[in-house]
């Protein structure tokens, strides 16, 4: 039965340093890893591949990008190798851009190994560019404008950590980690509780110190919400032109509040909509329905 080896102190580290929990992410390759080989091995590098080989392999861009995910590749090599020589050597460090054939890592392992290793590290870095570069083609279309691009909580159980460092490494900048750290004041619970005012002052009862944003779908609800207090409010299918509207009617009452963009929104309009003077534009589809990069393994050396 293959047990996943711990990362060592250095890999621990450097997942540390870009703002990677290590431990969530030993967990999940701990489950990409036990879903590929559940009690047994990999039949088919056990049976055909010499123990004591070894190769020399490079991950290389099969397409233009933005590159996310190096140090948790490094991560799924050592899980797999544990105390067999590997060695892996960053070409290129997580948020560079990659053209056709950029080598962005170089590894020396058992071949069998990294056999094992290969499809687990390749879905994540794979993946985890997929985000980076479109994140890059929001944020590069909102150039010249103040606004920022925003993720949401639209992301695959269990790979939310990853993806939104994938955001990050693309240019975007985080939303909420979850339901714990920040309160979204939605039409439901306006209904529930009684009124914005209401709502917005249950939450600041139950934890005052949490940012509270406040979702609307007109400017008279942007209005109550700002009165009420909220931090940020989410100006939910606004038109371009009512979001320039909205825009004067926060910087008239309450200049402090930062104003999010948010559904509808594609990146042909993306230009448009940061032009109208809003804060951040919430993009779904940057976690939820974004297309890997296209990333391969090319085998240099065998012996």
């Amino acid at each position: 039965m293959f047990v996943p080896h711990p990362l060592s102190v250095d890999t621990t580290a450097r997942l540390h340093a870009v703002g990677l929990d290590p431990t969530a992410v030993e967990q999940v390759i701990g489950a990409a890893l036990v879903e590929d080989l559940a009690d047994g091995v990999d039949v088919t590098s056990v049976a055909t591949i010499p123990a004591d080989q070894r190769c020399v392999v490079t991950f290389a861009a099969r397409e233009t990008g933005v590159i996310a995910g190096l140090p948790v590749v490094a991560a799924v090599v050592e899980m797999v190798c544990g105390d067999a020589p590997s060695d892996i050597d960053h070409l290129m460090t997580d948020g560079d851009g990659v053209a056709v054939g950029s080598a962005v890592a170089r590894v020396t392992a058992p071949t069998g190994l990294l056999l094992t290793a290969e499809r687990s590290a390749l879905n994540l870095l794979c993946h985890l560019s997929g985000i980076a570069t479109q994140t890059a083609r929001w944020v590069t279309a909102c150039a010249g404008t103040d606004a920022v691009v925003r993720d949401t909580r639209k992301t695959l159980p269990g790979l939310r950590a990853l993806q939104k460092y994938a955001v990050r490494c693309g240019g975007g900048v985080n939303h909420r980690m979850g339901l714990f750290d920040a309160a979204m004041v939605k039409d439901n619970h306006v209904a529930s509780a009684g009124g914005v005012a209401e709502a917005y002052a249950a939450v600041r009862e139950l934890e005052g110190t949490i940012p509270v944003e406040v979702e609307v779908d007109c400017l008279d609800g942007l209005r109550h919400a700002i009165e009420a207090g909220a931090d940020q409010v989410l100006i939910d299918n606004f038109t371009p032109e009512q979001m320039r509207a909205a825009v004067a009617l926060r910087d008239e009452i309450g200049p402090e509040v930062w104003l999010e963009a948010s559904g509808g929104l594609t990146l042909e309009t993306a230009a448009q909509v940061a032009a109208t003077g809003v804060d951040s534009i919430a993009v779904g589809e940057l976690t939820h329905s974004v297309r890997a990069l296209d990333v391969g393994l090319d085998w240099e050396t065998v012996a």
